[in-house]
C-alpha cells in the first residue's frame, strides 16, 4: 500500500515494488480511505495490531503512529525487504514473511490484538475464517470486494444472505463501514471494494468445539437453498420425513421455510437438535 502524493512515492517512483497479479495485489493509495480504515479499527497506544498484506506500507504508517506495536504479515518476497528497510528505524513495527494462513495469530500477537488488512479477493474467505479462530481479534477491519462485504453483513431473508453471512455472524458482529471505488487503488481492480468491521460476539451461537460442525451444516444447507427445510434436513442428516419434522420442531423451525430465512441462532438450534437425535 502507498499513500497518494507523498514525497517518498514521487521521489522513488518506479523503484517501488510493483503489484504482482498472481497475488491479487492492488495497493490502496487514497489517504482518506486509509484514514477511514485506521479510524474504524481504532487502535490506541496500548494495542497490538496485526496487519495482513501491508503492501508498500501506507496503512502501516498510520497504524504504527497509533498503536504500541504493529505486526505486518507479508507473503510477497519482493515487498518484505522493502518494508524491513522502510521500518528499520521504527521500534514498533515487525515484518513477518509468511502466508497469513500459516501463521498462528495468537502466537505472534498474544491473546489480545486488533487486525486489519487489504485482503486479496481470491482468498478472502479462508483469511476471514482463519482470523476468526480463537483467540479472535478484539476488532478486525478488512478491505474486501464490495459484494463479499455485503454478503458478510447481510440480514436473514435478504438477497445476499448466505452461508458466509451465517458463519461470520454466528461468532461476530459485522458492520459495513463504507464503499471504496476502484480508483482508490493502484492498479485499480475491476470491481468496487468496501470496508467491513467484525467484532467478536460475547455470545457466539455455538461453543467453540462445535464451530466446525456448525459451518459444515450451514454450507450443506445453503447448497440446497431453494429447498424447504424439511428436505434440507432429510438430505443433510439422512432422515425420513417424520424424523426430520421432529428435529425441526425441536429447533422451532418451520419445515416449509428455506435456509436463507434462518438466523445464525436458528442454525445453532438445528445443529443441537440433529446432534441430540444422533446421540
Amino acid at each position: 500500500m502507498r499513500e497518494r502524493g507523498t514525497g517518498r512515492e514521487s521521489r522513488e517512483g518506479s523503484l517501488l515494488p510493483r503489484a504482482r497479479k498472481r497475488l491479487g495485489q492492488h495497493f490502496l493509495v487514497d489517504r482518506t480511505v486509509l484514514e477511514r480504515i485506521a479510524d474504524a479499527l481504532g487502535p490506541n497506544a496500548n494495542d497490538v495490531v496485526v496487519e495482513i498484506g501491508p503492501g508498500r506500507g501506507a496503512l502501516t504508517d498510520l497504524l504504527s503512529r497509533r498503536a504500541r506495536r504493529v505486526i505486518a504479515i507479508e507473503i510477497d518476497r519482493d515487498l518484505v525487504p522493502y518494508l524491513r528497510d522502510r521500518y528499520r528505524d521504527a521500534g514498533n513495527v515487525e515484518v513477518i514473511e509468511r502466508d497469513v494462513l500459516d501463521v498462528d495469530l495468537g502466537a505472534v500477537a498474544g491473546p489480545e490484538f486488533l487486525l486489519a488488512g487489504n485482503v486479496p479477493y481470491y482468498i478472502t474467505t479462508p483469511i476471514l475464517f482463519h482470523a476468526l479462530e480463537p483467540p479472535r481479534p478484539a476488532r478486525a477491519v478488512y478491505l474486501v470486494q464490495r459484494e463479499v462485504a455485503e454478503r458478510i453483513a447481510a440480514p436473514p431473508g435478504s438477497r445476499t444472505y448466505g452461508a458466509l453471512s451465517v458463519n461470520v455472524q454466528g461468532v461476530a458482529r459485522a458492520e459495513l463501514v463504507g464503499r471504496v471505488p476502484a480508483g482508490a487503488f493502484r492498479p485499480p481492480p475491476s470491481v468496487e471494494s468496501a470496508i467491513v468491521r467484525l467484532t467478536p460476539r460475547p455470545d457466539p451461537v455455538v461453543e467453540q468445539s462445535l464451530e466446525p460442525d456448525f459451518r459444515a451444516l450451514v454450507q450443506d444447507a445453503f447448497g440446497l437453498r431453494r429447498k424447504q427445510m424439511r428436505r434440507v434436513v432429510r438430505t443433510v442428516a439422512h432422515l425420513g420425513v417424520d424424523a426430520a419434522d421432529q428435529v425441526l420442531a425441536a429447533a422451532s423451525i418451520d419445515p416449509e421455510c428455506r435456509p436463507e430465512t434462518l438466523s445464525p441462532g436458528d442454525f445453532a438450534r438445528l445443529l443441537h437438535a440433529i446432534s441430540g437425535r444422533g446421540s
